[in-house]
């Protein structure tokens, strides 16, 4: 159940009207980096683990419900953006309030070509924000990722809240308003506290890599191939080891004639730098598969099922309905 509270979590705030800007802004409010797009993920990915997961559905819908309050406050502050505008449409002197701060030919005919680009704010919204990015692309379903495994879906959030910070980052640098300003540093901030959230909440689910319950190939799960011509460049991703697993890293230095040798790599291409074999690897994965399979089955209760109970007094607990015999 949501409730909705007029106070906003944080005052939003402009010094004057600034319509480029607000359409600078509709990247975080209808873009593939913005608020809605991580609510909506956040919310969808709550469903899977609501059972299986208690205390991940309980992150994930808290945080959905947080980047619903930032879509009104990046909504808010659009709108005041664009103050007097949905006003000065319905005036038709040109001495209206718009028109002085377009004073000039050439502030008048570089606004009429914004408007020309993206007309939501003027010819369709009346002055308003809308579900599209900066170009007047409609938000989509596209944009948001759910695979139904927590491993998976946690990384996803992590990387959609680098991204949505970087793009806060790069928003900062196009307003000198000190009140917008405040704004988008506190949306930014909170970007880089939930994906530490997120990052805690997947570092407790063990093992978490690779993603899923199945082990990768260690005839293949260690080489580097050297793909490009002229000097190569070495580092942690292809020399030392593998940071997750730990494994030597193989360096392939001719990829095609490797390819040939081992005729597409399967004859002749045993494991190397890594002690994991193909025994310990299907092992591994039965063993994992069955307790990943009894974890969700365990939260699952016999008969009927229900979302909630009535008051909930224990959101963590599965709740089970009765049902008659037959």
């Amino acid at each position: 159940m949501f409730y909705h509270v007029k106070e906003l979590q944080f005052n939003a705030r402009v010094s004057r009207p600034d319509p480029a800007f607000a359409r600078l802004l509709l990247e975080q409010f209808g873009g593939a980096n913005g608020e809605l797009a991580a609510a909506m993920q956040y919310f969808v990915q709550a469903f899977g683990a609501r059972q299986p997961h208690p205390d991940k559905y309980d992150l994930l819908m808290d945080i959905a419900t947080e980047e619903f309050s930032h879509l009104e406050i990046v909504g808010a502050t659009i709108q005041m953006l664009l103050d007097g505008i949905n006003g000065e449409l319905k005036d038709a002197a040109n001495e209206s309030e718009i028109m002085q701060l377009l004073d000039g030919t050439d502030k008048k005919e570089g606004f009429i070509h914004e408007a020309m680009t993206n007309p939501q704010f003027l010819a369709l919204s009346g002055g308003g924000p809308t579900l599209t990015n900066s170009n007047g692309v409609p938000w989509t379903a596209a944009y948001v990722n759910s695979n139904g495994d927590l491993t998976v879906d946690l990384r996803s959030d992590m990387a959609a809240e680098s991204r949505a910070k970087i793009v806060y980052e790069y928003l900062m640098q196009f307003t000198d308003d000190p009140y917008v300003k405040d704004t988008l540093r506190f949306l930014m901030t909170r970007e880089v506290a939930h994906y530490q959230m997120f990052h805690a909440a997947l570092e407790t689910i063990q093992p978490n890599f690779p993603m899923g319950t199945r082990q990768s190939d260690p005839r293949y799960s260690n080489s580097y191939f050297n793909l490009s011509n002229g000097a190569s460049a070495r580092g942690p991703w292809n020399e030392g080891q593998s940071p997750d697993l730990g494994e030597d890293w193989v360096y392939v230095e001719d990829p095609i004639e490797h390819v040939r040798k081992t005729q597409g790599m399967v004859v002749d291409h045993e494991p190397r730098g890594t002690s994991r074999t193909e025994d310990e690897v299907q092992k591994t994965n039965r063993e994992l598969g069955k307790q990943r399979k009894e974890a969700v089955m365990s939260t699952l209760p016999e008969g009927g099922n229900q979302w909630s109970a009535y008051p909930q007094e224990d959101p963590a607990s599965p709740m089970g309905i009765e049902t008659e015999e037959k």
